[in-house]
């Protein structure tokens, strides 16, 4: 525990160590809740006695974009949390690229079709 931390209030640890229970990753991307995880586990060891705890309440804070991915990977005896961190990443990452791409898609998608049907009574430029 940091020097400062050291003199910190009662109190003020124990509501830090709330803040650690209830923390989800919301709007922060995975770094910026790993970030806040490190920040407040410290206030709240009592809850972290293994690496497998540690990772176990990582995962339950995830998003719903990465959590079944990342709880399925926290069943792996060789993930640690650190692995969990790098691999909640590239899971939000990738998904957040192809979530984009499909919206990308879907935005292109209808301007393909203006200006005439894509039947067999079109020009005839595409026939085969």
């Amino acid at each position: 525990m940091p020097f400062m931390d050291h003199f910190l209030p009662t109190e003020t640890k124990a509501a830090y160590a709330v803040e650690f229970e209830s923390l989800k990753k919301g709007s922060m991307n995975v770094w910026e809740y790993h970030m806040e995880f490190a920040r407040l586990s410290k206030y709240a060891i009592h809850m972290l006695p293994t690496v497998e705890a540690r990772v176990r309440q990582f995962v339950q804070g995830l998003s719903p974009l990465v959590i079944n991915e990342a709880a399925t990977a926290a069943l792996n005896s060789d993930m640690n949390y650190c692995k969990m961190v790098a691999f909640a990443q590239a899971i939000e990452t990738r998904k957040l690229k192809n979530r984009m791409e499909h919206q990308s898609r879907s935005k292109a998608q209808p301007a393909n079709n203006i200006g005439g049907s894509s039947g067999s009574s079109g020009s005839g430029r595409f026939s085969i």
